[in-house]
């Protein structure tokens, strides 16, 4: 497997280790060849590069670091925050406590402290196929009654699709040859927010990783 080493690398992460640039690495025409015409293919290394942290590393189809999640051990576990190259975060993941309608996650744009509301939440589902929903939020300005997402699969094999209201595939979360379960793909289709999408992943995580981030950092 060829490697592709990361063509933008915050300071902080002081270089990329040879094992990360492997993981990014791959044939231009297997990437190719996982997503179609006009989508954009992420690799997603499920480990962070900072030192004594948890998260998540991803890489575009270039080799360049396109997100990150980076968190020290947390005393409650209950948020993740994506952040884009320069730690900038691009939505925060909230558990929602006692909540009436089951397991929950709150989506917010950007910082959730700075955000009044969440753009999205994220329910577990027993509907069907369907191992979750993701419901978009009324805001100000968006029009009410926008069809919730729904996702398919199984998260655990890294083999599920993210459906919009209209049974059209939208993302894809899929294996990566030979490289176990913390490395896979992220097949993301036009007119669909990458950053979302990758938001989308981070919170299946929390849901049905074995074990999931916030659980290996609050326990």
């Amino acid at each position: 497997m060829a490697k592709v080493h990361p063509n933008a690398v915050p300071a902080a992460h002081g270089g990329v280790t040879e094992a990360a640039a492997g993981m990014a690495g791959g044939e231009r025409g297997e990437e190719v060849a996982a997503a179609g015409a006009g989508a954009r293919t992420l690799t997603v290394w499920r480990k962070s590069l900072l030192f004594n942290c948890k998260g998540f590393t991803v890489f575009d189809a270039k080799g360049n670091l396109a997100y990150r999640v980076d968190s020290y051990d947390s005393e409650s576990g209950d948020e993740v925050v994506l952040m884009d190259p320069d730690g900038r975060p691009a939505f925060t993941v909230r558990r929602k406590r006692l909540s009436l309608h089951g397991e929950q996650w709150l989506v917010f744009s950007g910082e959730a402290d700075q955000a009044r509301r969440p753009a999205y939440v994220v329910r577990r589902s027993g509907r069907g196929k369907s191992m979750a929903r993701v419901t978009p939020c009324v805001r100000e300005g968006a029009a009410a009654g926008a069809a919730p997402y729904e996702v398919e699969g199984s998260y655990t094999r890294r083999c599920c699709v993210v459906y919009d209201g209209e049974r059209r595939v939208v993302a894809e979360v899929q294996p990566k040859e030979a490289v176990g379960t913390d490395v896979f793909r992220l097949v993301v289709q036009p007119g669909v927010g990458v950053s979302l999408a990758m938001a989308v992943v981070v919170t299946l995580d929390q849901m049905f990783g074995r074990p999931s981030l916030l659980r290996s950092w609050s326990s």
